[in-house]
């Protein structure tokens, strides 16, 4: 009976970050163009691609990715002047901010012509006071569903300084903390 809760919790912080309402997060413009900012970027012209690095920032509508590193995958196709981006690949100290909605994982992946971001290693999803961990989150931009479980994909996180001990995530499990509203 034990080994069910978990489910059960995980099944109601699902149902709470894609309720409708005003805590659904509305779909996202991933059509709109895609501003960036890095310390170096290397094109690699003949591979379709683009490098980033240092301080990565991304925005594309109210949506915002940062990272220390990205390789940006474009088609080929220009149009407007500007290359048409297929998929960002970014490593080192994910963020990704939508309105209301913030994640942090070590990777992410964003397949723009899927609209699926998927976020790996020691995920965190916060949402309107309510927070998730796990090992990858699949976030759809279309419908504004997040999924997270607990795969194998493993990192770790803690404070530094001394007595302090870090916190392994070991894969397999998710979990969060609900907020709960005021009551007199």
């Amino acid at each position: 009976m034990r080994s069910s809760i978990p489910a059960v919790l995980s099944a109601a912080l699902l149902v709470s970050l894609t309720a409708t309402g005003a805590v659904a997060q509305k779909a996202h413009n991933s059509n709109a163009p895609i501003d960036f900012g890095a310390d170096h970027i290397e094109l690699q012209d003949k591979a379709n691609r683009a490098v980033l690095s240092g301080n990565v920032s991304v925005k594309q509508a109210e949506m915002t990715l940062n990272s220390a590193r990205m390789t940006v995958a474009y088609t080929g196709e220009v149009v407007g002047g500007n290359p048409q981006v297929s998929r960002l690949d970014a490593s080192g100290g994910v963020t990704v901010r939508r309105p209301d909605q913030t994640a942090r994982s070590q990777y992410a992946i964003y397949d723009l012509n899927r609209r699926v971001i998927t976020m790996l290693g020691a995920v965190t999803l916060t949402q309107q006071g309510n927070t998730v961990n796990g090992g990858r989150l699949t976030m759809n931009l279309d419908t504004g569903r997040a999924v997270i479980d607990g795969s194998s994909v493993a990192g770790s996180s803690g404070a530094g300084g001394s007595g302090a001990t870090g916190v392994t995530q070991t894969g397999g499990r998710v979990t969060g903390t609900f907020s709960v509203p005021k009551r007199n």
